[in-house]
């Protein structure tokens, strides 16, 4: 890898955004000393001091340390510079499944059983750790380049200490569609319970291409969840629907457990159980990353170079959902992405203006850093205020790829705001098509690649 427009912290050289949250942002990493790419979650210490976030970034932290499971994303370590949390993860390449129903709509029941099986292994795995996930649904499960499940963004858990004498959770969280109707009526909730009753959902979902407790009215959503007010479609088998009708019950002391779930004859359907090793896990070192007063010689050092950061094939590959490259150049009609690429001739610094000059009438605020912007819409959407985040990188000389990413704000506001963007940026992109051929002096006409 070419070092020149790279950031490098410790022995990782960190490349493209990811992901992106209120409180962290998640960039590709490669390990210099091994050359093992990882995912890399940074946290700005400030910010989690501000917003009193400490305790539960540690119990994050904690969690990930906790649980080492074939079906849950590892966390291989922590650091911390003066101003830094880094928590550097597996790095997968299969993408979410959530994108995995979005391409191809519902799956068939044999392949929505091996998702839902590695799904309840992992979850029963968390829950024997003392860890309750409280926000699973398929956003939140990625997929390696074998298409094995991963549990990740344990952002929201929930420790065996937080559980109160009663054996209750009280914290309500979650993502409306998916949580349980214990955890609405805010009485106090089994953690296992109430992650069963979201896997349940998934499982749903996977079968079905759709939710099955949706409603625009966030009220009348808690209404249909309070009644399990849902009906199964005709295509599930008849043990399916048995199962997920005893999952999705809304009265907990009837609802099924995983232990039950597990011996089901429709959940045993060609199981093969997951084989790993347990190890003891020692948690003393997390509030360490925290220390104040940490010997400077154990803080790693962030270098950063000004210049759009050079992405080389592997990285480039790394983009595109399992390791295929076509997602990176044909347009899938009728899907709604959360983010976009483009490439371009023209200079970075062209391209930059040229964004600028298009989002700025469009009633979007424009913050700029280097070659990384991010674009505020000024009107309050479905979901709050449009943020789009914008990077420009350098794929070979004088060509440049351009992400742009939904960072806040509704996915189909993005979605919308993209096709107008791109008519006002016709002349940077570039597309290899017969049309430019002797464009020699020009930035050709244009295409937008998803």
């Amino acid at each position: 890898m070419n070092s020149n427009g790279r950031t490098r912290v410790g022995k990782y050289e960190v490349g493209r955004t990811i992901g992106e949250g209120n409180f962290a942002k998640v960039k590709f990493a490669r390990n210099v000393e091994t050359g093992e790419s990882v995912a890399i979650k940074i946290l700005d210490k400030d910010k989690v001091l501000k917003h009193k976030m400490i305790g539960q970034i540690k119990r994050e932290i904690s969690t990930m340390k906790l649980i080492k499971h074939p079906n849950v994303i590892q966390m291989h370590e922590v650091m911390a510079s003066k101003t830094k949390i880094y928590i550097i993860l597996e790095f997968v390449t299969g993408g979410e499944l959530f994108d995995k129903i979005l391409n191809h709509g519902r799956l068939k029941e044999d392949e929505a059983r091996k998702y839902f099986q590695q799904l309840i292994n992992a979850v029963d795995y968390c829950h024997s750790r003392g860890v309750y996930h409280r926000d699973l649904k398929p956003e939140n499960l990625l997929l390696d380049s074998d298409g094995v499940l991963k549990v990740s963004d344990f952002g929201l858990s929930a420790l065996s200490p937080q559980v109160q004498e009663n054996g209750l959770l009280y914290t309500t969280c979650g993502t409306p569609n998916y949580v349980a109707p214990e955890v609405i009526n805010d009485k106090g909730y089994d953690g296992s319970k109430a992650d069963l009753w979201s896997c349940g959902v998934i499982l749903y979902v996977l079968m079905a291409g759709y939710l099955p407790f949706d409603d625009s009215n966030l009220m009348e959503l808690y209404k249909k969840i309070s009644k399990a007010n849902f009906t199964c479609p005709p295509w599930f088998s008849t043990s399916a629907k048995k199962l997920i009708k005893k999952i999705l019950d809304p009265n907990v002391k009837t609802r099924i457990t995983i232990a039950e779930v597990m011996e089901t004859e429709w959940f045993k359907k060609g199981y093969e159980p997951p084989s790993f090793e347990k190890t003891n896990i020692s948690l003393d070192d997390v509030d360490t990353v925290f220390d104040e007063s940490m010997n400077p010689g154990n803080l790693v050092i962030e270098r950063k170079e000004g210049r759009p950061m050079l992405m080389n094939a592997f990285q480039l590959i790394s983009t595109s959902q399992g390791l295929n490259l076509s997602s990176l150049f044909e347009k899938h009609m009728g899907v709604v992405r959360r983010q976009t690429r483009f490439t371009s001739k023209c200079p970075a610094e062209e391209i930059i203006s040229k964004i600028e000059e298009a989002a700025t009438p469009m009633g979007f605020d424009v913050m700029k850093h280097n070659y990384k912007m991010k674009l505020q819409g000024s009107k309050t959407g479905r979901k709050g205020h449009l943020l789009v985040a914008t990077e420009v990188f350098e794929v070979a000389p004088s060509l440049y790829m351009v992400e742009l990413r939904k960072s806040k704000g509704d996915t189909l506001e993005f979605n919308k705001f993209y096709k107008n963007l791109s008519t006002s940026l016709k002349d940077i992109v570039w597309r290899t098509d017969a049309s430019n051929e002797g464009a020699e002096n020009e930035c050709p006409q244009a295409k937008l690649y998803e």
